[in-house]
């Protein structure tokens, strides 16, 4: 009985060691898209009123924490049963990515045009702020959904020889990685400034703490705009590394470039072409009201 007892032990130990070496792994594997995701994420996080950074931030951490809850089960059932619907969920996530991020390129060139609506010059009223919130944290999201996808897909394919108890610990551990470490980072970042001001005041005006405090309060605009441009990048970047490795014809044109490159490129001339639809489709339906 004590020696069933102590095996039990033992094969429990030979499980977790296994699962700590392949998350160590897949980790690795997934370093790139994190990186990708921190991007993103810090640039949607970002733009919020001082008091409501923080709840804003962990609304969508919760969302966040909610995508990964639906995506692992049926990652692990359409792998299982129906593994090319993945690769059609990543060409569709892929599409939407690219799309957002040449929105974003367009409207550098081609602001909105104002809405017929009165846009007041007075302080924003406080269902005003919360509705502008709702909006910035549903995409939020949505983009993490599509992330969270990719995060999940490119951690399984690593375990995909391992038993399916070796394969849910390992995904769900870089899942929780995916979520816990990218939103802390993005919440240390979009806290610089108040850090940088509770440094000033208690510097009494001068020394390190004063130099400090008041660099992380001017570079915060700059960090933002930084990661503004780079989350831009890294979803065409991200788009452009679905559609080359899922699509044939995509995997092989450019082979002499380097991927970074092409990868980008795909993105957006994917992105501008699902742009250039979309913008087509509204102008149909809108014609179709009239």
């Amino acid at each position: 009985m004590a020696s069933g007892f102590f095996a039990l032990f033992d094969d429990i130990a030979a499980l977790m060691d296994d699962v700590a070496a392949m998350s160590k792994i897949t980790t690795k594997k997934t370093a790139g898209i994190l990186g990708d995701d921190l991007a993103v994420n810090a640039e949607k996080a970002s733009g919020f009123v001082s008091s409501r950074e923080l709840p804003v931030l962990w609304a969508i951490t919760k969302g966040s924490f909610l995508n990964k809850l639906i995506i692992l089960p049926i990652a692990f059932l359409l792998s299982a049963f129906v593994p090319w619907v993945v690769t059609v969920i990543l060409v569709i996530g892929g599409i939407y990515l690219a799309f957002e991020g040449a929105e974003k390129i367009y409207e550098v060139f081609v602001p909105h045009k104002p809405s017929g609506k009165h846009i007041s010059d007075t302080t924003p009223t406080k269902s005003e702020i919360l509705e502008q919130e709702k909006k910035k944290i549903k995409s939020a999201i949505l983009t993490d959904f599509i992330l969270s996808v990719e995060i999940v897909i490119i951690a399984l394919g690593v375990v995909i020889e391992e038993t399916l108890t070796v394969q849910i610990l390992v995904v769900s551990i870089v899942a929780i990685i995916a979520t816990v470490g990218v939103y802390g980072i993005v919440a240390l970042i979009v806290r610089m400034d108040d850090l940088g001001l509770r440094l000033v005041s208690a510097s009494n005006g001068k020394g390190f703490l004063y130099a400090f405090g008041n660099m992380l309060v001017k570079a915060l605009p700059l960090v933002i705009k930084g990661l503004s441009i780079v989350g831009t990048i890294a979803l065409m970047l991200v788009a452009g590394g679905i559609f080359a490795h899922n699509i044939d014809f995509f995997h092989h044109i450019l082979e002499n470039w380097p991927s970074i490159i092409k990868e980008f490129l795909i993105g957006v001339v994917v992105g501008f072409l699902a742009l250039l639809v979309f913008k087509l489709v509204k102008k149909l339906f809108k014609a179709i009201k009239k």
